[in-house]
């Protein structure tokens, strides 16, 4: 059963406003803005060029990250049966998210703008998420409540974002798509976590502090890649796509959210949850993932870094509808 969430906490949550949640957002992902910028400078202005952080995304991307997400993933049971209607509304949210990143190349006008093999490789911005932000961000909101509710979401969803970014990067160079998933390290580490957790697993005591460590590891080497990997002037190569796909990522699906915690009912923390996932920026391993699959990784992490501050927009947003709703 969920432990449900104090009528006290409810109360804190719904008195924040736009400001203190910018700050507090500020606060959370100052670390993240640190380590992005040391990984620019570093590639820039030492020795550790680029030769070198290409074989550190290939640690991140088959080793470190996997590791991370399976962690993540199995650490908490998830609730499926108590957080039914929140997994309802993840799934349509995602499904929703990733029909509408799908889409852009083909609306009329906006389409034939469009670069097939950029919009491959950046699709994945409009719909997948920044699952350690969200682990932090969600703590905040509800405490532990708050951290079963997104576990249930991160378990469902990541491997659904996954298979979804890898998919018209297939298609685009041609590659089969089933080898590319069952080869993908990072599909791999959250689908068999997902069936470890439902089967009841969990990881030893005696190995949580070292997979912990690796968690950490991949964290910041992450971010620094993508800071290594990152030109801004990458931007201008594909401006009407990125603002295309910023614009759902964090305007629209927080309003869909709001629309589906309606339609469904969700209880208040529940909805606050969802809410708030809605709004989180994009992976940073988004630019990883293009990078390793031969697509343009400088374009993908300038909108990795774009997404990251636009959530001091979205999730501001996010909290206000979620505090209407509360009081409904």
């Amino acid at each position: 059963m969920v432990v449900q969430a104090g009528p006290a906490r409810i109360r804190r949550t719904r008195k924040c406003n736009g400001y203190s949640w910018t700050v507090n957002y500020l606060n959370l992902l100052f670390p993240d803005f640190c380590l992005i910028a040391c990984g620019f400078l570093i590639c820039r202005y030492t020795a550790l060029n680029r030769p070198v952080w290409d074989q550190v995304e290939k640690l991140v991307y088959f080793f470190l990250f996997p590791v991370l997400l399976f962690h993540s993933i199995v650490k908490s049971p998830l609730q499926l049966q108590a957080a039914s209607g929140l997994v309802a509304g993840g799934l349509m949210l995602a499904a929703t998210a990733i029909g509408l990143s799908y889409a852009l190349p083909h609306l009329p006008l906006l389409g034939g703008h469009i670069d097939r093999r950029a919009h491959a490789a950046a699709a994945q911005v409009g719909f997948r998420f920044n699952s350690f932000i969200g682990l932090a961000l969600a703590e905040r909101l509800a405490g532990a409540q708050g951290l079963l509710l997104i576990a249930v979401l991160i378990g469902i969803c990541v491997p659904v974002f996954n298979t979804a970014a890898v998919w018209p990067m297939a298609r685009q160079s041609q590659r089969h798509f089933g080898r590319e998933l069952l080869s993908n390290p990072l599909i791999l580490a959250t689908g068999s976590a997902l069936v470890a957790n439902l089967l009841g697993f969990r990881m030893p005591v005696w190995l949580e502090p070292a997979v912990g460590r690796i968690g950490s590891a991949s964290l910041a080497l992450g971010l620094m890649a993508a800071g290594a990997g990152m030109q801004l002037a990458a931007l201008a190569r594909a401006k009407l796509l990125g603002l295309s796909l910023i614009g759902i990522k964090h305007l629209l699906l927080p309003l869909i959210a709001f629309g589906l915690a309606r339609a469904l009912k969700l209880e208040p923390t529940q909805a606050l949850v969802l809410l708030a996932f809605s709004a989180l920026p994009t992976a940073s391993s988004a630019y990883v993932l293009a990078a390793r699959m031969g697509y343009d990784g400088a374009m993908v992490a300038a909108l990795v870094t774009t997404s990251t501050v636009m959530g001091l927009l979205s999730l501001p947003l996010a909290m206000h509808l979620a505090t209407h709703l509360a009081g409904r």
